[in-house]
This record gives structure tokens, C-alpha cells and sequence, in this order.
């Protein structure tokens, strides 16, 4: 069975890949192309860029990170009354950019987009983290900031207090967490949390093109060929569903969940021969 080409992925690729466009136009992409059609990506850059130079106009000459910083967190937070979105964390809203700007909330990585980048007309170049489960930012070695949380500096017991949180204590601290990640990372995983907030509410084909969407940008991401395999067989593709996951095997062989993508294997042959 060959899979139906998909022109919104296909643009997708072609935009998210192109050096020409910044993270904050990226991710405004996405949300067009997933679902606001109309929406005027000039807008919200427009809405960024007030937002920035607003801030630039109340410095006065110091040039002290902490100040800097101080000031970022006053204006982007108590001015203009970002938060996280502690109360509806899982909306899939939370993940579109122009969403957030207008809500003025978000999660984690959609925050730390907005505030890094507003940071940069203050001249302070800040790093967005891929922390496990809690995207946060970092200024050279110095200082974890949290904008999910305000601003919040960070200390290494913060850090392990979101790891108990998340993961039930059974994560360690590792400096490896403070890496930096790329544009491409971050866009990678903004499209799989929408991928798993269309898989709940069962809306498999936008699931499915937010997969394409990830390996059209890391095609031989495990998670995403296994999950394009589990989501195909959802969607009756049988075909389509048993080279993805038989992929998976290939490229993961020694996965925890092996037992399981064998059954489900077996489960699509038995459809198929039915």
C-alpha cells in the first residue's frame, strides 16, 4: 500500500528545514498548517517585536546579566502577565504559539520559545534546555531559568524535585540534561506532544501527520517510526502500519517494548489474512 502524499507535510519540511526562517516563524508554521489556516504569521511576529523592543525602552545602561534578566522577568511576566498554564497543561492549545501570546500561557517549551527570544533585544542570548519533561533555559553556565515558573533561578535540587515530580523518583540528576537543544529538537518535540494530544482525543489523522511531521525532520527517530506503525494500524492501514513497525524492530531491536510491537505484529498479519 503506498502512503498518500501529503502536501501540508511536505511544506512543512520544506519551511522547517529552511535557514531562512527563525524558530518563533517555525513554530507559527506549524500552527497553520495543523490549525489556524488563517492565521497571519506577520501578526504574532509583530506582537514578539513589541513586546521586545517595549522592554529594550525600559533598561537604563547596565549591561549586568542579573539585572537583565531581572528586567526580562519583570516586563514578559508581571507586565505583560505570562504564566504557566498550571490549570490546563495538557490542552493542546498549549503547544501553538500564537496561542500562547494571545492566552498569555503555556507549558514549558512554548514559554521558554517566547522568553528567549524576547531576551535577545536586550542582548542577552539565552539557551533553550532540554530538560526531561520540563523544558527550561539556561544563560551561558551561570544561571537555569525556569519560564514556565516566572523566571525562576534554578538550583540542582530544583532540577531533581521536577525530576521526582515527573518521574516518581526514579531519575537522577545529570548535567547531560543542561544540554543544549536545536530548533529542529524543539520542533520535534512541540509536533509529538500534539501527536499524543490527538492520539487521546482519537483523531488519528492528525496524529499521524504530526508523525510525518517529526520524521520528516528526524526520519529515523524510533519513537516515531514505532508510533507512525501503532497509529497506521489504528487508522485500518495495514500495510502501511506492519512496515512501520517491523522498521521499528530493525532500527530498535533491543527495545523494552519489543513483546509488545511483536504482538501487535501478528495482530495485523491475522487482519490482513482475514
Amino acid at each position: 500500500m503506498n502512503e498518500k502524499f501529503d502536501p501540508f507535510v511536505a511544506e512543512w519540511i520544506s519551511f522547517a528545514t529552511n535557514p531562512n526562517y527563525n524558530l518563533i516563524e517555525k513554530c507559527l508554521k506549524m500552527s497553520q498548517l495543523l490549525e489556524y489556516p488563517k492565521l497571519d504569521v506577520d501578526e504574532y511576529i509583530k506582537k514578539i517585536d513589541e513586546i521586545g523592543k517595549s522592554l529594550k525602552l525600559d533598561l537604563n545602561e547596565s549591561k549586568n546579566p542579573t539585572y537583565l534578566i531581572s528586567m526580562l522577568n519583570e516586563h514578559l511576566f508581571s507586565r505583560y502577565g505570562f504564566k504557566g498554564d498550571e490549570e490546563d497543561y495538557y490542552n493542546p492549545k498549549n503547544n501553538f504559539l500564537n496561542e500562547v501570546i494571545d492566552k498569555k500561557s503555556g507549558i514549558p517549551i512554548t514559554l521558554s520559545i517566547i522568553y528567549s527570544q524576547v531576551a535577545k533585544y536586550i542582548g542577552v542570548e539565552l539557551e533553550i534546555v532540554g530538560f526531561p519533561s520540563h523544558v527550561v533555559v539556561k544563560y551561558h553556565e551561570e544561571m537555569i531559568l525556569d519560564p514556565f515558573n516566572g523566571g525562576r533561578l534554578l538550583s540542582v535540587d530544583d532540577l531533581q524535585e521536577i525530576l521526582d515530580r515527573n518521574f516518581g523518583g526514579q531519575v537522577k540528576f545529570s548535567s547531560e540534561f543542561l544540554n543544549e537543544i536545536d530548533d529542529k529538537k524543539i520542533l520535534v518535540r512541540i509536533v509529538r506532544n500534539l501527536r499524543n494530544s490527538y492520539a487521546q482525543s482519537f483523531a488519528y489523522e492528525k496524529a499521524v501527520r504530526c508523525t510525518n511531521m517529526a520524521l520528516g525532520l528526524e526520519p529515523n527517530s524510533p519513537e516515531d517510526v514505532r508510533d507512525k506503525g501503532i497509529l497506521e494500524e489504528r487508522l485500518l492501514h495495514y500495510e502501511t502500519a506492519l512496515r512501520y513497525l517491523n522498521r521499528y524492530l530493525e532500527i530498535n531491536p533491543n527495545a523494552e517494548d519489543v513483546d509488545f510491537i511483536l504482538e501487535l505484529i501478528k495482530s495485523v498479519r491475522n487482519k490482513i489474512n482475514q
